[in-house]
């Protein structure tokens, strides 16, 4: 590479630094840290032949260069990192990438060869103290080698009108469908609720449907309730659960008779693992930080096979769902959960 082009592009990075990284470290010390250590990497990844280059004007996507970006980081050690989501911007791609619950924005060129980096190194050893951005509550997050199984576990914890937790479910269940039975899927709830009756009502009806009448059942009902108009409440409950085959007695049964005892289980594997906010994500009995889109979270279970399956080398989305119920664009709700 041209002496005058690397200038380029580390005059470009400062500059998206500069609008950005900085004032957000004021807030977020460990930004700064994260930001420093990617300008001294910038010199080592523009030296890499599979990610670093002249501008060629041989143009790929921005989901392309996403997923390119996030397989050498993590063929080369990484962990605990996804992509969250991509844009262009100023001609460049922005590739905002998740690590430890932050999101921390790489640029690259159009043909997805030329970089900016956080190292793979600096990710899989680095512990933070943060806030956790869905219940504000100060954690110790250090980075934990997922485990291995023919079978992965992946366990969702969330609360039902949660709507950080309705974003992960929309995330999560493309991933589900695909791998099917080659996963142990559940969805689970949380210790605790913050948004009423209305959320233990549904909190319990959908405990009753994964107990009683089985999670592919659940997984039919949550894409049906998902796809509402309102950002705040679900789709007609009794129209998903007919559209879900659920049977309807036998749901009411159990909600007069089983459903706390069902929700106090859940409970306890809460506090076991850790868990301190909806979505939190465990696969194989260790809490993930896999991004809230579908190939994010599709490559964290994928990580977690001893072979992983034909379907993990498939494609899905980088694009992170609204929060919230429903999938339009530009209804994200925010709320403490």
């Amino acid at each position: 590479m041209e002496p005058v082009e690397v200038k380029k592009i580390e005059q470009k990075v400062e500059e998206k630094i500069e609008e950005g990284f900085i004032s957000k470290s004021k807030k977020n010390p460990w930004i700064l840290s994260t930001l420093i250590f990617a300008i001294l990497a910038l010199g080592l990844v523009l030296m890499n032949p599979n990610i670093s280059g002249r501008i060629t004007g041989n143009v790929i996507s921005a989901n392309n260069a996403a997923q390119n970006l996030l397989g050498f980081y993590l063929n080369n050690g990484a962990e605990g990192l996804s992509v969250d989501s991509v844009e262009t911007e100023s001609g460049l791609y922005k590739i905002n990438f998740l690590f430890q619950g932050q999101v921390v924005p790489i640029y690259m060129t159009r043909d997805g060869k030329l970089a900016g980096s956080l190292s793979p190194l600096m990710l899989s050893t680095q512990t933070n103290t943060q806030t956790n951005t869905n219940d504000n509550t100060n954690v110790q997050q250090t980075s934990q080698a997922m485990p291995k199984s023919d079978k992965p576990k992946v366990e969702l914890f969330v609360m039902s009108y949660c709507p950080y937790g309705t974003q992960a479910e929309k995330g999560l269940l493309p991933a589900v469908a695909l791998l099917g039975d080659k996963i142990d899927f559940k969805l689970r709830f949380v210790h605790y609720t913050l948004h009423g009756e209305k959320e233990d009502i549904e909190n319990n009806r959908q405990l009753c449907i994964r107990e009683e009448q089985g999670q592919d059942k659940l997984n039919k009902y949550l894409v049906c309730i998902l796809d509402s108009d309102n950002p705040n409440a679900p789709k007609d409950v009794s129209v998903c659960e007919k559209e879900a085959g659920i049977d309807s007695a036998k749901l009411q049964t159990c909600l007069k008779n089983k459903a706390d005892s069902y929700f106090a289980s859940d409970s306890a594997l809460s506090q076991g693992y850790g868990v301190q906010g909806s979505p939190t994500l465990v696969i194989n009995g260790v809490q993930s930080s896999a991004g809230r889109n579908p190939a994010s979270y599709l490559n964290g279970i994928c990580g977690a096979f001893n072979n992983a399956p034909s379907e993990c080398s498939e494609q899905l989305s980088i694009t992170s769902p609204s929060t919230g119920f429903g999938y339009k664009t530009g209804t994200d709700t925010v709320a403490q959960c």
